[in-house]
């Protein structure tokens, strides 16, 4: 007669994230005394985060010195766009599959960045609403984007993400219209998730909302600097 299966639990996720933690802490730390604001930037696929950092990089370059750690799975391809838009700190971190950048792959980007160059760093996360939501990367900010292709009903898919950041932009509202898409609706669907999110809305092909985003920016950093 076989003996009943044993279920034996083995606890592993409080202690990676326990090390994240740390390592986070110490990435905020270096943020703080250099005076630089971090976002880490974060969607699904094909949202337009690198069209947005390319966007901001072009026409902030003047203004403010922009740092950007790109993050993939497999390729470089993002971190070569920035480079091409005329990002002079960009550094590429190839997750090798894993679907989210963590503390530790942040930290080791930032040994060959001179933080007190920086007015602003970037981290722009792998396209994924899930995975990333749990990891602190020793931001200031998560900043969620969505397209209006996604549909409205996204803060409601993915509420750990909403709940946890700070800005929601929905871009490429130039496609309203195309389809029933209402950004009265995705706004009511994200704050009923968090109240406090901030709502941003743009288009990189048309401009539409981009100097907003700018004077979002500007506010930011230099409430960083007087940290």
């Amino acid at each position: 007669m076989r003996k009943p299966y044993t279920i034996k639990e083995i606890r592993i996720g409080s202690r990676i994230l326990s090390e994240n933690e740390k390592l986070a802490t110490e990435i905020r730390n270096r943020m703080i005394l250099n005076g630089v604001l971090s976002l880490n930037m974060v969607s699904s696929p094909g949202a337009g985060k690198t069209s947005l950092l390319e966007r901001t990089i072009r026409d902030l370059k003047q203004e403010y010195r922009t740092g950007v750690i790109a993050g993939d799975v497999q390729t470089e391809n993002d971190a070569r766009r920035l480079i091409a838009a005329g990002g002079e700190w960009v550094k590429p971190v190839v997750t090798g599959g894993a679907c989210h950048l963590d503390a530790r792959m942040v930290i080791r980007a930032l040994g060959n960045l001179d933080l007190g160059c920086l007015d602003l760093l970037f981290i722009e996360n792998v396209g994924n609403l899930v995975c990333p939501s749990s990891y602190d990367l020793g931001e200031f900010m998560k900043v969620v984007l969505i397209s209006v292709p996604e549909g409205d009903d996204k803060p409601l898919k993915y509420p750990g993400m909403f709940r946890r950041s700070g800005l929601m932009i929905v871009n490429k509202t130039d496609l309203l219209g195309t389809s029933d898409f209402s950004l009265s609706r995705v706004k009511e669907n994200a704050r009923s998730i968090n109240p406090a999110l901030d709502c941003l809305e743009i288009s990189c092909r048309d401009n539409e909302g981009i100097e907003g985003w700018y004077g979002w920016l500007r506010e930011k950093i230099e409430a960083a600097r007087l940290k």
